[in-house]
């Protein structure tokens, strides 16, 4: 049987790749920190995954087992003897990857292991192949730089299967239980593959994945970020509450017309193909069994207010391909007021918000000219806005 070594055995992992792997002929050796997972998986060697909306059933995902990754050594062992690798860890985590992996890459030159390997990148991060290859020469001798650089693939990916947060509760009595929604399509970067391309269900392999993950930034991560902020508006606690809600799905629809008509014209998408997608989202955000908080899809609107994310970079898009983006505008608008308690940059944007101003916000955080079309259109509908709710704004927006 062949063997992926999947870093992470946590949301993304278990509640995505393990199931596609695992259907597609693969043993998965899960390396994971959390000892209690580790241990179970190895007891069980299965876990269950509950695919929760309109169709839903209870799989068992057969063929698992774990390894610690604390346990470098047994880590490299089983990266000489794996026909494939995939991490889903989170950004941060990148480096400690690389690390175990530079161990691995070590193991198959010491053996003269000539077929090479790929490694499948699933994190939200811009650039991760050469953010991972950057670790990874820091992280082994400089000997094996010529043998990594010829044998390790690595391999972008863009995730959209959307995997909710366990309530804790559950959790304590299924510590291994994962849910997740029935989609299941993996576009990856055909181009960074070393030898052969692995035959994995719902893995396609794509010339220009930018345009993919552009698609999926600027349509999936677009949406989901405007139905939270404008859902947090209205009091609602989850997504479904927000979609539900008529005035917020017209403009949810509406700012995913902007960027999907600009997106159309960049990267030459079928017409049909981007409205299927975006009514595709549109369904799926209505998916009450997924339980997705407003919160959590809010969560950190400091970064997604950034140049280049889902609200200003989607804006800007909209506006080189010649049109205005004033339902994505309504969005950034209600990601400013954002301030969730439990939210470390919702408060620190709130102080922001109420000591130094739009402005300062607009120049500092979103890096846009406050006195540019964008940030007009900003304080447009703030003010519009406020007068709607019959209330006074809250900082400086001259």
């Amino acid at each position: 049987m062949k063997k992926v070594v999947q870093f992470g055995a946590g949301n993304i992992g278990r509640g995505f790749l393990g199931q596609l792997f695992s259907e597609s002929g693969y043993k998965v050796v899960f390396v994971e920190v959390k000892e209690e997972i580790v241990s179970l998986l190895n007891q069980r060697g299965c876990y269950k995954l509950k695919i929760v909306g309109d169709n839903p059933r209870d799989l068992i995902i057969k063929n698992v087992r774990a390894v610690n990754g604390k346990d470098k050594d047994k880590v490299a062992r089983e990266i000489k003897t794996t026909n494939l690798l995939s991490s889903a860890v989170g950004a941060k985590n990148l480096s400690s990857v690389a690390s175990l992996i530079a161990g691995g890459i070590i193991e198959r030159a010491k053996n003269n292991i000539e077929k090479p390997i790929n490694l499948i990148i699933c994190e939200n991060l811009a650039k991760a192949s050469k953010v991972f290859k950057d670790y990874l020469f820091k992280k082994i001798e400089k000997k094996y730089w010529s043998y990594m650089d010829s044998h390790l693939g690595l391999v972008e990916s863009v995730i959209s299967r959307m995997v909710p947060v366990i309530p804790p509760q559950i959790r304590k009595r299924e510590p291994t239980l994962v849910m997740a929604e029935s989609y299941n399509i993996l576009p990856v970067d055909k181009k960074g593959f070393k030898g052969e391309i692995p035959r994995i269900k719902g893995m396609i392999p794509y010339d220009n994945l930018i345009a993919y993950e552009e698609q999926k930034l600027f349509t999936h991560n677009t949406a989901h970020a405007i139905c939270a902020y404008l859902g947090y508006q209205k009091g609602y606690k989850y997504i479904w509450e927000s979609i539900e809600d008529k005035g917020i799905r017209d403009i949810v629809s509406r700012a995913l017309m902007e960027t999907g008509n600009a997106l159309i014209k960049k990267h030459h998408f079928k017409s049909q193909e981007q409205r299927d997608l975006i009514d595709n989202i549109i369904q799926r955000f209505g998916n009450r069994a997924l339980g997705d908080t407003v919160a959590r899809v809010g969560k950190d609107p400091i970064r997604k207010l950034s140049p280049g994310e889902r609200l200003i970079g989607a804006a800007n898009l909209v506006y080189e391909y010649g049109t205005v983006p004033e339902n994505i505008a309504k969005g950034i608008v209600s990601a400013l007021l954002f301030n969730e308690k439990e939210d470390e940059e919702a408060k620190k944007l709130t102080i922001l918000r109420e000591k130094k101003g739009l402005n300062y916000i607009l120049r500092n955080i979103c890096q846009i000219d406050p006195q540019g079309k964008l940030a007009q259109l900003i304080k447009k509908n703030l003010i519009q806005g406020g007068q709607q709710r019959g209330q006074v704004s809250t900082f400086d927006i001259s």
